[in-house]
């Protein structure tokens, strides 16, 4: 059986503040460890960024060019 709460966040706030120390280290670390990539995982999409495809110079011109045209289509 699963039961649903909706609490705002205030709400929550008073509810982590009342729990005893243990809890709340356990609580701030689980927190804490979700939110943080790992330096691995950093590095490895780093790797992703650096080789993924860029556009040529030809097709920044193209792109460029395409737009100018687009505008003066839409003035018209």
């Amino acid at each position: 059986m699963q039961v649903q709460v909706d609490i705002g966040f205030d709400q929550l706030v008073q509810i982590a503040k009342r729990l005893p120390a243990t809890q709340w280290t356990k609580l701030k670390k689980e927190v804490e460890g979700t939110t943080q990539p790992s330096d691995k995982e950093r590095e490895e999409f780093r790797k992703i960024l650096l080789s993924g495809p860029t556009f040529s110079k030809k097709q920044l011109e193209d792109i460029a060019e395409t737009r100018k045209k687009i505008d003066e289509w839409v003035i018209k």
